[in-house]
């Protein structure tokens, strides 16, 4: 522990100021992103454990009338107030950022950005939250541009380009808000881990404005109805075109996304589903039903090797998953090992770092205690 000197110091400013100089000994190399559900309700900030962490995303600001929207606007202010105490005093170089969009809050993207007016608009609207409540930048989860996300979304193939131009909107808008605040501010976004998104999109135009781009190398799942990892490193099997993080990757960079703007996504849950027959431990198998999977402390402390679960792993996919061979039930996860592969690979590929959803998914922390360990 670094002693402070100065015990003149009301205690509230002693304790930042010891902290500020004991983070500042242990600053991280490696993004360290964990999104935070807010949609919830009040978040829990004493029971984060932000030292192993370098970025929060706020998840989730709404889009309706082409402006980002506070939708509880007592909570989200209240989770604000709580996450800036919790940085001051514990980890100042924590950058907090919303995340605006989301699965279910994507339906508007389309129309929010679809003119010069609105774009200006959106944007203006985004940085004033942030602006509001000192916060660090502005998080872009669009899912998804020129494609279908979740039932009901609105998309067309302008979004392509718009995509691209929403970013400089409202990376001008952060430079006003830098002259202003004399402080840096970040500009980053979550996407597809498809091809067919990076086929949708301008990544290598986008990018410009980006500080990292955020590549959701989860809910992968099995080619044509049957049962695959959800969150696996490499592909696996026979299937010449498979989903993996190694692929998102190579797909993003080719697009010209650079390396070091890449951070690369953890599931911090697991993914069900009951397979048709039990061979090959039900991996490739037609997919009957989805089943609920959990999150990851929920699965090592009552499922792994338990209550007719066995353990199996894909040394191809480099991923763990449970079976179940009575109820043909496949649960498909991260674990600790999985994590590391997935460290050693960031680290290899020199790329930013790992972000996760979502950090009150392992309660115990035994994913995020990992990723401490390996990138440290």
């Amino acid at each position: 522990m670094k002693f402070c000197k100065n015990l003149l110091l009301p205690a509230f400013a002693l304790a930042v100021l010891c902290s500020a100089n004991t983070w500042a000994q242990k600053k991280k190399k490696y993004v360290v992103n964990a999104y935070v559900g807010g949609f919830r309700g009040l978040v829990k900030t004493e029971e984060i454990d932000v030292d192993k962490l370098t970025h929060i995303n706020y998840a989730f600001v709404n889009v309706q009338d082409s402006l980002a929207v506070l939708t509880n606007l007592a909570t989200d202010s209240t989770n604000f107030r709580k996450l800036n105490e919790m940085k001051a005093l514990k980890n100042p170089d924590l950058k907090i950022l919303i995340s605006i969009g989301g699965w279910a809050w994507s339906e508007n993207f389309s129309d929010a950005v679809l003119t010069e007016t609105s774009r200006r608009q959106f944007a203006r609207s985004s940085v004033d939250i942030v602006r509001q409540f000192n916060l660090d930048g502005v998080d872009i989860d669009w899912e998804y541009p020129a494609m279908r996300g979740e039932e009901g979304n609105i998309f067309r193939p302008e979004d392509k380009r718009n995509f691209t131009l929403m970013f400089k909107a409202i990376r001008e808008e952060l430079d006003i808000l830098e002259k202003e605040k004399s402080r840096d501010y970040q500009l980053t976004t979550a996407v597809g881990g498809s091809k067919s998104f990076v086929d949708n999109t301008e990544m290598g135009l986008a990018q410009q404005y980006l500080d990292y781009v955020f590549i959701m190398t989860y809910d992968y799942g099995g080619k044509n109805g049957t049962v695959g990892h959800h969150t696996n490193l490499y592909d696996y099997g026979d299937i010449p075109d498979g989903s993996s993080a190694d692929r998102s990757v190579k797909n993003f960079i080719a697009a010209g996304v650079p390396a070091s703007k890449i951070v690369l996504g953890a599931a911090f849950y697991g993914k069900g589903w009951e397979a048709e027959s039990s061979k090959n431990n039900g991996l490739g198998e037609k997919r009957v039903k989805a089943v609920q999977g959990g999150g990851y402390t929920k699965l090592k402390d009552t499922l792994i090797n338990q209550n007719g679960y066995k353990k199996f792993y894909d040394k191809k996919a480099k991923a763990p998953y449970l079976f179940n061979d009575s109820t043909k039930v496949l649960i498909t996860y991260e674990d600790e090992k999985s994590i590391k592969g997935k460290c050693k690979y960031i680290k290899k590929n020199n790329l930013a770092g790992i972000f996760f959803w979502e950090y009150f998914s392992d309660p115990k922390e035994y994913l995020i205690t990992e990723i401490s360990k390996d990138l440290d």
